[in-house]
């Protein structure tokens, strides 16, 4: 079976409009969080993760009736294509798998209002609430006719995501895919639910809102973007001669069966995915989930401590970007695609590891050759996944 291989990739996210912006907030350690301001209740600010840009108009196409996540998938998947130089493939053996969390949850609120008044309801309203104009608008947008799937499995969505290209690669069914996730959910309906359950940070202050791997800090730090990969047969790549970035050795996704918000508190569903995702591979650090929920970072305190002990290095860039829901999983990987080629591990910043005392986490970049990174996922919605990306 041929290697699945990642030839092309797009990022937006706070701070960040492509592979080397994103590259200097990795490197430097740059925290690009602001705070989200609300006018009608002035005293519920919030520290958030937010993009400057609209996305309305998109290579000179207007994406005005498009939902906010999907004008930033698509933008992103247009810096991918480019990359990969996607146009070597038939359109129709060209697949779209694309995850997402909150969907457009944004314009859902906004015409929510509208909804019983058949004169004011927007007529892409049926659109807005259908969560697979996601992956069909990145296809027309991209000119791809082949498979086209959108996964929404809260924030592991990316990585199945990935997990599903990958599969469609290896059955032979498509020739190149394009993968990723997006999410746009700052809006009250998703900040007020968080709050509710106790997880969203609620503090004012940029440096202490989202700290990861800290016993002293509680909740994390909403953000939006989108990541996009483009996978392809190491073969096809190496006959068209185009870059490899990585290789996507293994992806393992599970379902804890947990009750609604409810999940395993012991861990042991993710020391299995974690497990089965390593094999006999010691990866030269783990691009983790941790993101100052204090369950989260603990079970990855504990899935690292029973299979590697102190001998990996562990880091977490969600103090830089926040956390972007089902796109997360995509920046992970691209911003571990950037620590192989540039040989370096970006840090953990805000935090001193407070109770964490025991696990090697990394606070300053270290500049070294990576081989190989584990990327770790997990969310509400039950889901557990990790990924394995090397060197080809």
């Amino acid at each position: 079976m041929d290697d699945i291989v990642i030839t092309g990739y797009g990022i937006k996210a706070p701070g960040v409009v492509d592979e080397f912006s994103f590259l200097n907030v990795l490197n430097k350690g740059i925290c690009t969080q602001s705070i989200l301001k609300n006018d009608n209740q002035p005293h519920s600010s919030i520290v958030a993760g937010l993009i400057e840009d609209d996305f309305l108009d998109i290579s000179g196409v207007n994406y005005r009736r498009y939902p906010r996540s999907v004008r930033m998938a698509i933008a992103a998947a247009m810096d991918a294509s480019e990359m990969s130089n996607l146009d070597y493939f038939k359109p129709h053996r060209i697949a779209v798998v694309m995850g997402t969390s909150a969907g457009a949850i944004l314009e859902i609120e906004k015409y929510a209002i509208d909804g019983f008044d058949f004169k004011k309801f927007p007529i892409h309203g049926v659109s807005i609430v259908d969560t697979h104009t996601l992956s069909g608008s990145v296809a027309e947008a991209l000119g791809t006719c082949g498979t086209a799937f959108t996964v929404t499995t809260g924030c592991t969505a990316s990585i199945d995501a990935v997990m599903i290209g990958k599969q469609l690669l290896e059955s032979g069914s498509v020739d190149a895919c394009i993968v990723g996730g997006t999410d746009a959910p700052l809006g009250q309906w998703t900040i007020n639910g968080f709050k509710k359950i106790r997880v969203l940070s609620t503090e004012t202050s940029i440096e202490k809102a989202g700290v990861p791997f800290s016993t002293e800090h509680r909740g994390f730090v909403l953000s939006e973007g989108a990541g996009v990969l483009v996978l392809e047969r190491k073969q096809s790549a190496q006959a068209r001669k185009q870059k490899i970035y990585g290789k996507i050795e293994r992806v393992v996704s599970r379902n804890e069966g947990q009750k609604l918000l409810s999940s395993d508190i012991t861990g042991r569903h993710m020391l299995e995915v974690f497990q089965e995702t390593l094999g006999n591979t010691i990866p030269s650090f783990v691009n983790s989930q941790a993101l100052g929920i204090e369950l989260n970072d603990q079970i990855e305190r504990f899935i690292l401590k029973e299979t590697c002990g102190s001998g990996v290095p562990i880091t977490s860039i969600k103090g830089m970007i926040g956390h972007a829901f089902g796109a997360m999983g995509a920046m992970q990987i691209i911003s571990s695609l950037l620590s192989m080629e540039y040989g370096f591990i970006p840090p953990t910043i805000k935090t001193s590891g407070e109770g964490f005392e025991d696990v090697p986490i990394v606070y300053e970049t270290r500049h070294q050759a990576v081989e190989s990174v584990c990327i770790t996922t997990h969310g509400g919605s039950g889901n557990n996944a990790c990924l394995l990306l090397t060197r080809t």
